[in-house]
């Protein structure tokens, strides 16, 4: 697939409101704007699984969501095509904050001060960026797989120590596990798989659990995989386990940067919200939702999206009615991106549904990445103008040009 046969090739915008208008009022489709593959890690095993899933349903806007690369756009592409399920083209990233991360304020990472996932929304498909964006970017994959490979490295070490009778390879590990980029947690399931191949029962595996994690039993059920991964993580890989490796600063890139790679590749640029966890905590950055605001004003943030799956219902509620009536752009998604295979449909905390207002919210979000992505494909400024700032005052035009965006796509022979 290229670039023509998607949306450059389609009717200009009037023919488009007018096929729109013709076909009378249209219903709320359910979006998942937020999902990730297995080009950076996923619970899905291919693509296609969440194309399945999301037919099965009801999803009809789907959002790939990477970390540091695109390489899933084209197969992504292709399947929308064949489900008939809209495609959002997106990336995501972390940055550094470096004044906050010295005031030891948390932005959306609960455990880092300063470090701060950015999301990009809407890019150019087929992915087009400056040569000097793209030498950024492959930086900040380069070093993450340093990282990692010294992760494997250090494991090994221990893994010998306890003559476990298996060790790992970093290119092994990433053929059969990743793509192009290896993650912490590929390095916890191929350890999880690699326990199970080696001990046949029950007590020789949770002997070798309770050594793997220097005297501690391990807390889930040894046929629970997450958990085991959680806390194989948990022990072996974060601050203080045997395989830690600090991140280098030149993994990171500052967020003014990171806008700049967004808006090049065609996206908007995107913060991804925390909100409260499970004990009703916010972090730091994002307890006050009018100082929230004025601080992504100040970044020339104007789109924000959400995991409803870790928020309570009420509290993400009162939240997004708030930005909402600020004409921000709010996207919802799930993630995907441990080892639990949850619902592609967005749910709240304890799976409570949401509500007819939120699901709106949701899909005007995800019209206004489709219009844009139409837009910029037909080589027209898109959701933000020259400056990067948002036509946060053409809201409603842009949902309206979106819904028939994606209507023309899903109906399309």
């Amino acid at each position: 697939m290229n670039d023509q046969s998607l949306f450059r090739s389609y009717p200009d915008s009037q023919t488009l409101l007018e096929e729109l208008k013709s076909k009378g009022k249209q219903k709320v489709l359910l979006v998942n704007g937020h999902f990730h593959t297995p080009f950076s890690f996923s619970a899905f095993n291919e693509i296609e699984q969440a194309f399945r899933m999301a037919q099965a349903e009801g999803v009809q806007v789907l959002g790939i969501n990477d970390f540091y690369t695109t390489e899933g756009y084209s197969e992504f592409a292709d399947l929308a095509v064949k489900y008939k399920i809209f495609p959002l083209f997106n990336i995501e990233f972390m940055a550094l904050q470096r004044d906050l991360q010295e005031q030891g304020i948390r932005v959306n990472d609960p455990a880092n001060p300063g470090r701060t996932y950015m999301s990009g929304k809407g890019l150019s498909y087929p992915f087009k960026i400056g040569q000097n964006e793209r030498n950024l970017l492959e930086q900040v994959q380069h070093e993450s797989n340093v990282q990692t490979a010294l992760m494997v490295d250090k494991l090994n070490v221990f893994l010998a120590e306890l003559n476990a009778g298996f060790n790992f390879n970093f290119e092994e590990l990433t053929a059969r596990y990743a793509k192009n980029m290896l993650r912490e947690r590929h390095i916890a399931k191929a350890l999880r798989e690699a326990i199970d191949e080696k001990f046949s029962t029950r007590e020789e595996k949770s002997t070798f659990y309770i050594r793997l994690f220097s005297g501690k039993e391990p807390k889930s059920d040894l046929n629970d995989a997450t958990g085991l991964e959680n806390e194989i993580r948990g022990n072996l890989l974060k601050t203080g386990g045997r395989a830690f490796v600090p991140e280098d600063p030149k993994a990171f890139l500052d967020l003014g940067t990171i806008n700049e790679i967004i808006i090049s590749a065609g996206g908007i640029p995107c913060y991804p919200v925390l909100l409260d966890d499970p004990k009703g905590i916010f972090t730091d950055f994002e307890a006050d939702e009018e100082a929230l605001y004025n601080s992504l004003l100040e970044r020339n943030i104007y789109c924000m999206e959400l995991i409803p799956g870790r928020n309570d219902f009420s509290v993400l509620k009162k939240f997004v009615s708030y930005f909402r009536s600020k004409n921000f752009l709010i996207s919802f998604g799930t993630e995907h991106n441990t080892p639990q295979l949850d619902p592609v449909k967005v749910s709240c905390r304890g799976g409570v549904e949401l509500d007819e207002e939120l699901n709106r919210i949701g899909y005007e979000g995800a019209c206004i990445i489709a219009a844009h992505q139409y837009l910029v494909a037909k080589g027209k400024e898109g959701y933000l103008d020259r400056n990067g700032i948002a036509k946060a005052e053409e809201y409603d035009a842009f949902v309206e040009l979106g819904q028939a965006v994606i209507g023309h796509f899903i109906e399309e022979k």
